[in-house]
């Protein structure tokens, strides 16, 4: 498992923006975050203005779900991660730190910043064989 967790973190590593998709009973939303990733909890930290859609729903439903791709067309080369988890306000200066180390410059925006705790990865690698899944659950 650990490796599992390894070979994902590895993935999350070399990007930083991510696909979030929220809901609020009906009504759907998808948006692109850019994101700095604690290994050590499966947290991603993100920032994020509380009058926007994405941030209007996990107010009443904080579950979550995303995507993270590798822009390619080359099959031998495809890799991508979804993952689901629990979209809620940053807790923890230790947190913050990671997200503006990322981005230094978003540091004079003084954004609100948010966790999503992540309770699921599947990543599929094609560099490991075609259609190859790696799945990792808390």
């Amino acid at each position: 498992m650990l490796v599992q967790l390894t070979k994902i973190q590895n993935f999350i590593d070399r990007h930083h923006v991510l696909s979030l998709a929220t809901s609020n009973q009906e009504e759907l939303s998808v948006c692109s975050l850019f994101y700095a990733y604690d290994k050590s909890n499966q947290i991603f930290v993100v920032a994020s203005s509380e009058e926007t859609t994405h941030i209007q729903h996990v107010l009443h439903n904080t579950q979550v779900a995303g995507t993270i791709v590798l822009e390619t067309k080359q099959i031998g080369k495809i890799q991508g991660l979804q993952f689901r988890g629990k979209f809620t306000p940053l807790e923890g200066r230790g947190l913050s730190k990671i997200y503006f180390k990322a981005f230094p410059t978003a540091l004079v925006m003084k954004p609100k910043l948010w966790q999503i705790q992540v309770e699921y990865f599947k990543m599929t690698d094609n560099t490991l064989g075609f259609g190859k899944k790696i799945i990792w659950e808390l």
